[in-house]
């Protein structure tokens, strides 16, 4: 395990672009993950006496030549049988998001997946279900990295034959990283061609590219030391939640969910003539055009919807369910809050919508619309929960349902998307923001060819330059990058047209 954890950290020093999204990434999560994975094989197949490095339940590493309790090894298979789905689905998540660098080169975009990728990769590695739960799954693996560098040098101290065998292995990387580099010198002096390929191949070594290395590959093997310390031995993170707490009496929660249920009702009427009666509706009952309407209430609504939320998950919490009057009275109640919340969701994806098509889309308009559907899906989530009267699973799928959403907004392609809205709408309308389309990224470059002259070349001029300026070695390469620097030479931009002053119109 902590050959390959090395190993993965060797690889990650190499391979990672630390100022832009790259298969580099993809290629250092996938080494990780395996890494990690030798760790969980190691945990589920352990046997008598072979415990000897391991940590015991209680995180503490176990001394050298003890051997396991009785039933150990056999009750960790079954624990990992019994967990196996959910830690797959947040390493494949984990994956998946790092994975998106690959393929857009929206570096906002990157980044969002690369800290869910963090909080997803805790979740693989600690297995925590309810909210505090969850909440220690993130901070453990951190944590854990501290422990784990006595419990590797206990292991390594521990590791007779395995680790002579590791040094042996150490020197014959060696041995062959020196022949490498010698023949390799010679043969790329001997032809230009050859040169060139090793130099696209490997990074030009100087002091700061070492530096890198060491700083890289040694945050990389601590988390995944820290991740293969706590996948040993995964913390019980079960019963966090401490025994019930008192249940309210039934007037004490039921009158004010039902006055907000009435208020909600009300206000849904009121969108419904909205949402039929068009813009000459709004512009004689509120004064103001529709896109002012749209914008001026949508923050409140996703207001509303954070806030029912917690409305919802404190009533389900306290209310009685101890009579069958109780519980009917918390799907009623419950249940009608969290369907009318999903009306105020689809009137504040409506607004956008709106506000979108007068104004133009953007960045922003798009996540936060983005986040409106979340906030649907989980209304939906709890909908389910109400009725079954059971919800211990609704946390995980809370996030489940968050990293959903990000890698489809990842499977839309954001910035091509923004700007096929803002073309479709010159065409319309013909009015467009250049200066705004020409700060997305290499993404947006399709659709920006769609503008006609002298357009496409001002706000396509500027991806270009960025595009020549900073050419992709084999670490760095991106499918959205590729794809316009393909775009652009079967139809240059003009050096003239690389800075665009023209702004709005």
């Amino acid at each position: 395990m902590l050959a390959t954890v090395a190993g993965a950290a060797v690889v990650s020093a190499v391979s990672i672009p630390l100022t832009r999204a790259g298969v580099g990434w993809l290629v250092a999560v996938v080494a990780g993950t395996v890494a990690l994975g030798t760790a969980v094989w190691s945990a589920s197949h352990s046997g008598p006496g072979t415990a000897r490095s391991r940590p015991d339940a209680t995180g503490a590493p176990g001394r050298a030549g003890e051997p396991d309790t009785p039933g150990e090894a056999g009750g960790g298979r079954s624990r990992w049988r019994r967990v196996g789905a959910t830690r797959l689905f947040w390493a494949a998540a984990t994956v998946a998001l790092v994975g998106a660098g690959t393929i857009r080169a929206a570096g906002w975009l990157f980044v969002l997946c690369l800290l869910t990728a963090g909080v997803t990769a805790c979740l693989a590695t600690a297995d925590g279900r309810s909210v505090r739960g969850l909440l220690l799954s993130g901070l453990i693996p951190p944590a854990a990295v501290f422990r784990s560098l006595p419990w590797a040098a206990r292991g390594l101290r521990a590791g007779g034959r395995v680790g002579a065998s590791a040094w042996r292995g150490v020197l014959t990387a060696a041995v062959s990283i020196v022949l490498l580099i010698v023949f390799g010198s010679l043969f790329a002096s001997a032809d230009g061609v050859f040169a060139d390929l090793v130099g696209d191949l490997l990074p030009e070594l100087s002091g700061a590219t070492v530096v890198r290395w060491i700083f890289v590959g040694g945050l990389v093997g601590a988390g995944l030391l820290g991740g293969a310390y706590v996948l040993v031995a995964p913390p019980e993170l079960g019963g966090l939640d401490g025994p019930a707490r008192r249940r309210l009496r039934r007037a004490e929660w039921a009158v004010p969910v039902a006055l907000l249920d009435l208020l909600f009702a009300a206000f849904v009427l009121v969108q419904l003539t909205v949402l039929f009666g068009g813009s000459a509706h709004v512009l004689r009952t509120s004064g103001l055009t529709y896109a002012e309407y749209a914008r001026s209430g949508f923050w409140q609504l996703l207001a509303v919807s954070a806030l029912t939320l917690l409305v919802l998950a404190a009533a389900a919490r306290w209310a009685p369910r101890a009579h069958r009057a109780d519980r009917l009275l918390v799907r009623l109640l419950l249940g009608g809050l969290a369907l009318l919340s999903l009306v105020v969701v689809a009137s504040a994806l409506y607004r956008m919508n709106v506000y979108a098509q007068a104004y133009g889309a953007t960045r922003l308009r798009l996540l936060v619309a983005a986040c409106e559907i979340w906030l649907g899906l989980v209304f939906v989530l709890v909908l389910v929960a109400g009725v079954r009267l059971r919800g211990a699973w609704v946390p995980r799928l809370v996030l489940g349902t968050a990293v959903l959403v990000l890698l489809g907004l990842v499977a839309l392609n954001p910035d091509r998307l923004i700007a096929d809205r803002n073309v479709d709408r010159y065409a319309e309308t013909g009015r467009i923001d250049l200066r705004y389309l020409s700060g997305l990224s290499a993404d947006a470059a399709p659709a920006i060819d769609r503008l006609p002259e002298p357009d496409r070349g001002c706000a396509l001029g500027y991806i270009a330059y960025q595009l020549d300026r900073r050419p992709d070695d084999w670490r760095e390469y991106n499918l959205g990058r590729e794809r316009a620097r393909r775009l652009i030479e079967a139809r240059p931009v003009r050096p003239d047209r690389y800075l665009c002053g023209e702004g709005t119109r």
